[in-house]
């Protein structure tokens, strides 16, 4: 076994649109991920973990910098990373770390990604918008020369094996790659998820649906075994992953991270399968391993993608800088919770402006009332949209916005919000309550509805 080196290797395992409740550890019974399961279990499980925007390119660009969409200027996909933003990978290089990135990116203004706009990371193998560079065994990916590559086999495996080349490459210096896979997003030009030949039949017709695409349908049905098997092929590239620096010697010299952008609602929340505030959308699985992470049990505070970043540089023994608004998880691990956020706050865009805080028990969101606000970073007035009692309702049915009895706890919630809206860097919105009524019958109350009452 190689010796400790003064700062551990970091592999960051991303993964695109997956739920947190495809997981064993999250209880979901059909063995898609005892990988992961078993990190969760060794490591240190996030078992509360939140995106801090349910959209490719605005999560992405809060994993790389530590700070909210709004904040990095990346609130919609499309719009480029700043230059002068500083990403994990400046921070690791400026530690000594070499640093690598394989996959997706969505933080360009063009394909091939020009040197300047791929956040600082020396080593490249890459695609902006991987769903149209790609197909699922069609995988061409951009060297740094910008120069196309076409890697053999299903895309989760040709990206693995070019990971898997770059730890070979990297063992004798410490490293930091981020390792980014589209799967389990749906492939767009054909609206599908395609699964490895032969996995699909595997869970198609499966017996386990969330509760929430059980009751509210969507194409769960049509999509889940696809969907499925792409959560079992990724899960054995992670397997595969922690092979390799098994047998190189690295295990105990690496920490990993596994997380996920965002979840999929498959069509049950709006017109597609993200961009809304249900957990179906923000709630993902995230674990860690090696390191100070060994045996760090489970988490059960509230954790945002923000917190992240600072994560990864603390237990890398890097100064964490003032301007990430994340915090780091390593004094959890201690027991030292004093001062950590009781909810996590989510910024919405492109399907709507909107901000929501989900708590342990309690999810309240709010939507801007504008037509057009969609292309708009935040607003200055929002309407009340969603109240869920999760204890009662975990599956976010029963819409309580503006039942009488609950006006109380929307009004706590409301101040929460606008806290954390201001903590983010945002102005102080006005946010106007729902209409009152009597009756908290199981219905979903709409934006359209609300602004004609108010």
């Amino acid at each position: 076994m190689k010796m400790m080196s003064k700062h551990p290797n970091v592999i960051v395992f991303f993964t695109d649109q997956q739920r947190f409740d495809t997981t064993g550890v999250h209880g979901n019974p059909l063995g898609l991920t005892p990988n992961f399961d078993r990190m969760a279990m060794e490591g240190t499980h996030v078992f509360n973990s939140y995106t801090c925007q349910p959209v490719c390119g605005p999560a992405r660009s809060s994993l790389q910098t530590g700070k909210y969409a709004t904040e990095t200027g990346c609130y919609v996909n499309g719009i480029p990373l700043k230059a002068e933003e500083k990403t994990l990978a400046h921070h690791f290089r400026e530690a000594g770390y070499h640093t690598g990135y394989i996959g997706k990116w969505h933080l360009a203004g063009q394909e091939p990604v020009p040197e300047a706009q791929r956040g600082g990371y020396q080593e490249w193998l890459g695609a902006n918008v991987l769903e149209y560079a790609s197909d699922a065994y069609d995988t061409v990916m951009y060297n740094g020369d910008n120069l196309p590559v076409k890697l053999p086999g299903y895309r989760v495996d040709a990206q693995t094996d070019a990971a898997i080349r770059y730890i070979d490459k990297h063992q004798e210096e410490p490293f930091f790659l981020f390792l980014s896979y589209l799967e389990p997003h749906h492939q767009n030009h054909t609206d599908n998820y395609p699964a490895p030949k032969g996995y699909e039949g595997r869970y198609s017709g499966s017996s386990f649906v969330p509760g929430d695409l059980a009751s509210l349908g969507g194409t769960a049905h049509a999509h889940l075994g696809g969907y499925y098997g792409m959560v079992k092929r990724l899960d054995e590239a992670l397997g595969r992953i922690f092979d390799a620096l098994i047998s190189l010697g690295l295990e105990e010299d690496t920490i990993v991270m596994f997380t996920s952008d965002h979840g999929c609602h498959f069509k049950t929340r709006n017109n597609e399968y993200k961009r809304s505030c249900h957990d179906s959308s923000i709630r993902v699985p995230t674990a860690f391993t090696g390191g100070r992470f060994r045996s760090g049990g489970r988490l059960q505070e509230m954790v945002s993608l923000v917190d992240l970043p600072p994560t990864l540089l603390d237990a890398a023994g890097i100064p964490v800088p003032a301007s990430m608004q994340g915090r780091s998880l390593l004094p959890l691990l201690h027991g030292e919770r004093e001062g950590w956020p009781e909810e996590v706050f989510v910024q919405i865009s492109e399907s709507q402006v909107g901000r929501a805080v989900r708590t342990q028990r309690w999810k309240y969101s709010v939507t801007a009332p504008a037509g057009n606000a969609n292309v708009d970073a935040g607003s200055d007035v929002y309407v009340e949209e969603f109240l869920y009692d999760l204890q009662a309702d975990p599956h976010e049915l029963n819409n309580l916005v503006g039942v009488e009895s609950f006006t109380s706890v929307a009004a706590d919630l409301r101040e929460r919000l606008i806290r954390r809206m201001q903590e983010a860097g945002e102005a102080p919105p006005t946010i106007q309550s729902a209409p009152i009524r009597r009756n908290s019958g199981a219905r979903r109350v709409s934006v359209s509805e609300l602004r004609k009452k108010l």
